[in-house]
């Protein structure tokens, strides 16, 4: 039995976490679930995430969380970004792969990526300065002061600052994690990605520290000469013995956005920093069918909360109309990490074939979302646990 917070979240969260839970329990993996509720209304009234919810997920160590809304350009900090710093949930686990059935343009390349976001540092640290604060003209002046390269050459009473920390701790980190899951998960490649070109101070720190854990690995480097002057001295996180069979690689942000809209195929462990893999995630689930399908897991040393990447979506509120697959596989990804490994592939096998035949799917999932055959939310979850019996 395992104790599993439960965050139904808001808009369709509450409809995409019951046909989850459905699922999971299908599989036969017994969970008692710990229900918490956490939507924008909550938090409204009392003004935060509420500890009750914080303490149940150090608890019980594992949550499954369904959507929260974060007003844009007002309100609240983004739920999401709250709980990744204050649980030290420091990576960020997109698998994005592709599914017979759902329409894509990459329908015949086999894409099967993962991206690893780091999620404590970069710009997503939330430490800005507001346009026309005293403190922020301070700033500005010591900035330009003390700047090495180009200066803020804008007025300090109309410019905003938001400030990028990228450390050798946090890199160090989320590379190992990056090398260690592809060991594990005997994936065949790990591409860093960054802007080192530009940003020599901070992304340049990044392809530094993830060639010296790639080289305390032993992965092979696409270019031999990224090893030269590394050193090999990070603390490793696991087995590295089957390692030497992976490869290092780098790509610039911009041409790795090419790169994947071209050829998908030829990645597989993409390595990122907070931003770029918020914009890469997004990207790679246009690559195999979009949001509805892009399921996420957020790990750190002491808890891990498994969700769908795709937001609220409150227009479809209480309409049992939306797909709940992205939180599904997000359910798939949270018994693989519990060690239930033949659970979760029965999942996984369940949603394939569902899909596959494509009668009992959401609207989004049919050839013309007008399709009257579409099914309801619940009703698909239903299709996905019949699937699940009949093994």
């Amino acid at each position: 039995m395992y104790n599993v917070t439960l965050i139904p979240g808001d808009g369709v969260g509450p409809e995409i976490t019951e046909a989850t839970r459905k699922c999971v329990d299908a599989t036969g993996v017994k969970i008692d679930w710990d229900l918490q509720e956490c939507g924008i209304e909550v938090i409204e009234k009392e003004g935060s995430v509420p500890d009750r919810v914080m303490d149940s997920v150090r608890k019980n160590g594992i949550a499954l969380k369904a959507p929260i809304t974060t007003p844009i350009g007002k309100g609240f900090r983004s739920v999401n970004v709250f709980l990744r710093q204050e649980l030290g949930l420091y990576a960020c686990v997109r698998p994005c792969k592709t599914y017979k059935g759902v329409r894509t343009y990459f329908e015949d390349s086999n894409v099967d990526l993962v991206l690893i976001r780091e999620n404590t540092e970069d710009l997503y640290a939330g430490v800005e300065f507001q346009a026309g604060d005293d403190k922020t003209a301070e700033l500005i002046k010591v900035i330009n002061e003390f700047a090495t390269g180009k200066k803020i050459n804008t007025r300090d009473d109309t410019t905003g600052v938001s400030v990028k920390p990228i450390s050798y701790e946090g890199t160090r980190r989320i590379s190992n994690y990056a090398f260690d899951y592809a060991v594990k998960q005997k994936r065949k490649t790990v591409t860093s990605v960054c802007k080192a070109n530009i940003m020599k101070f901070t992304d340049g720190l990044w392809y530094d520290e993830s060639r010296a854990v790639a080289l305390a690995y032993g992965a092979k480097f696409e270019w031999e000469e990224l090893s030269e002057g590394v050193s090999p001295d990070a603390e490793l996180v696991g087995n590295v013995s089957d390692a030497s069979g992976i490869t290092y690689m780098e790509r610039l942000i911009d041409n790795m956005c090419m790169q994947l809209v071209q050829k998908p195929e030829m990645y597989d462990v993409l390595l990122t920093q907070n931003l770029y893999g918020d914009i890469l995630s997004d990207l790679c689930a246009g690559l195999v069918g979009g949001l509805g399908v892009a399921p996420g897991a957020n790990i750190g040393t002491e808890a891990a909360i498994f969700e769908a990447t795709h937001g609220s979506a409150p227009k479809y509120k209480g309409q049992n109309k939306v797909n709940p697959v992205a939180l599904i596989l997000s359910g798939k990804m949270m018994l693989d990490h519990l060690g239930e490994h033949e659970a979760a592939d029965k999942l996984d096998r369940a949603v394939a074939a569902v899909i596959e035949e494509g009668k009992d799917v959401t609207y989004d999932m049919k050839p013309v979302r007008t399709d009257p055959t579409a099914v309801g939310t619940q009703e698909m979850a239903e299709a996905i646990c019949k699937k699940m019996q009949a093994e």
